[in-house]
């Protein structure tokens, strides 16, 4: 059986960390491990499995005799070293957002589009965090009675805001109760002018705004949702609209989601079966007892968790639903692992010819 040497960049981050757990509960049979960070990282030491590995500065010769690559570096760091990687011959899966909208990088949800890994040059997106959860339970709606519209409203944890923001959320919310001002220096974005608390508070932005009034977040929702769905990331066939909101939530992120199928006689239960029978979806819907997703019951878990799927009484053949994960396991590390699972299992961890060229 194959062996493969295996580098994870970005590895001291709150995602990168997590790859190295979930990389050493896989199936992937693992010959070497390098963690590579920046400089201000090299030297620390990581456990993986039973050892210690020593974190090394990435540059584009760590990747020599490196045969697949997971990364979540940030997308400035993606974009300079993930092409050099596949140019030593290394596959990479990538988590940033630099490569999912490139027409030459298959955007993959092993429970959703599996297939499209076949095409890759090298290199294989992760979608956002919020769109990997959202296609995880509607997939197996669309695959058996057809999706013509979508509409989701998202609830999402300060962590998918980097391990910065979810610090400065905790320190807000003790000032808060300590009755003292809220110091905010990140969040919505760092990339805009202002900036707000998040304790006891919700915030209608993630990512800067865009053409439109809608944020870069919610672009990635509707443009990659078509990507992976229909393989077109400006396809009518499925209509979608986004609003995504940033919550007092520290992990997981939660979603509703209002759906219409092409078949208009489906039912609720024949919706609850087919999310019910879905790799990767957990149904917990019981409203008779209160059973229904919970961010904090989902925060170190795999799955994706679906309740609350009930029929729009106004509209047939329409639908809501209530969806949560782990932003940081299914939404990234976890997706990233999966990913590469999928490559080695179908003997893909090979770089084909027509390589990527950044």
């Amino acid at each position: 059986m194959r062996k493969y040497n295996v580098a994870i960049l970005g590895a001291t981050g709150a995602v990168g960390v997590r790859m190295v757990d979930q990389l050493a509960k896989s199936t992937i049979p693992v010959k070497s491990l390098k963690l590579l960070a920046s400089s201000k990282s090299a030297g620390k030491k990581m456990k993986f499995k039973d050892q210690q590995v020593t974190v090394e500065e990435a540059t584009p010769d760590s990747f020599n005799g490196v045969d697949l690559v997971l990364a979540s570096p940030g997308s400035s760091v993606s974009a300079r070293l993930l092409p050099e990687a596949v140019k030593r011959g290394a596959v990479c899966v990538d988590n940033s957002s630099n490569f999912r909208m490139d027409p030459k990088v298959p955007l993959v949800i092993p429970e959703v589009n599996p297939e499209q890994l076949k095409n890759h040059k090298g290199i294989v997106a992760n979608p956002n965090c919020s769109t990997i959860q959202m296609l995880v339970a509607l997939n197996p709606i669309r695959e058996k009675f057809g999706l013509k519209q979508i509409i989701v409203s998202t609830y999402q944890a300060a962590a998918g805001a980097g391990h910065a923001a979810l610090e400065e959320f905790y320190r807000q919310a003790q000032e808060y109760l300590d009755g003292k001002p809220m110091e905010h220096n990140i969040l919505p974005t760092g990339g805009d002018k202002k900036h707000y608390p998040l304790a006891f508070n919700l915030l209608p932005q993630i990512d800067v705004f865009q053409e439109h009034g809608y944020t870069h977040e919610e672009w990635k929702m509707v443009h990659e949702t078509k990507k992976i769905m229909l393989n077109d990331m400006n396809s009518p066939k499925i209509k979608v609209n986004a609003t995504c909101v940033r919550v007092p939530v520290p992990v997981a992120h939660g979603e509703t989601v209002y759906f219409e199928t092409d078949d208009q006689n489906v039912t609720a239960d024949q919706i609850k079966k087919a999310v019910d029978d879905a790799p990767g979806a957990t149904l917990q819907d019981d409203p008779a007892h209160q059973v229904y997703p919970q961010p904090l019951n989902a925060v170190g878990k795999r799955e994706t968790f679906v309740g609350r799927i009930r029929p729009d009484l106004e509209n047939k053949g329409s639908f809501d639903m209530w969806v949560v994960a782990d932003n940081l396991l299914k939404g990234a590390a976890w997706n990233t692992v999966e990913n590469a699972e999928e490559l080695v299992k179908r003997d893909l961890v090979h770089v084909p010819d027509d390589y990527y060229k950044a």
